[in-house]
């Protein structure tokens, strides 16, 4: 659960992951995951859905979605990369918008397209069991599964890997048919569970 004390100030937050509050609270829903209506022509034609509340007032406020563990980001102006499903909350001077992922998206089944904060703030990330924070440096890459994969900060490329062979057609294989490669500069979030993905079934 995310406590957020609030002082006539405001945050955005998943609508409906308000769980109780104290004090006294506005909520007020925004269309196109908070970038008005160019964002929600955006979102619809990407597919990567986003319903978002203005939640502003004094007091504190709690935040949840389904007992989901909770990983905060801080940002100093740069870029963050982020399923839309794991997002659930970021400060009011944050901006988000879509962009265009290619092959990772493909490789999960949730469009080619994912989420994006900017700025400086704090944002708040769920995830299935506590995220591991792990590292990028050039020469070192990082392989994800696609179902595990969270979010990730940096100045990273991504590659779609396929981990297909003759031992997965006959049956044979790890499981582990599709794969996320990372490398460059940056940070990846990853969860202890995998999610339901096109390529978890390859």
């Amino acid at each position: 659960m995310l406590a957020v004390e609030l002082n006539g100030d405001a945050v955005r937050a998943k609508n409906g992951s308000m769980v109780a509050y104290d004090g006294r609270m506005g909520f007020k829903r925004l269309t196109g995951g908070g970038e008005g209506l160019r964002g929600m022509v955006t979102r619809r034609v990407t597919g990567e859905h986003m319903t978002v509340m203005e939640v502003k007032g004094q007091g504190t406020c709690y935040f949840a979605d389904r007992a989901s563990n909770i990983n905060l980001v801080r940002l100093g102006g740069e870029k963050l990369y982020v399923e839309a499903s794991n997002l659930l909350c970021t400060e009011e001077g944050l901006r988000t918008g879509t962009t265009f992922t290619g092959l990772r998206g493909a490789a999960e089944g949730n469009g080619l397209f994912t989420t994006t904060v900017h700025g400086t703030g704090w944002a708040a990330l769920m995830s299935d069991g506590p995220a591991v924070i792990l590292r990028v440096a050039p020469g070192l890459p990082l392989t994800v599964d696609p179902g595990a994969y969270v979010a990730h900060t940096g100045e990273l490329k991504q590659q779609f890997v396929s981990g297909v062979t003759w031992r997965t057609a006959i049956g044979e294989g790890s499981g582990e048919g599709v794969q996320l490669r990372f490398e460059g500069s940056g940070t990846v979030y990853v969860q202890p569970s995998e999610r339901t993905t096109l390529g978890g079934q390859l």
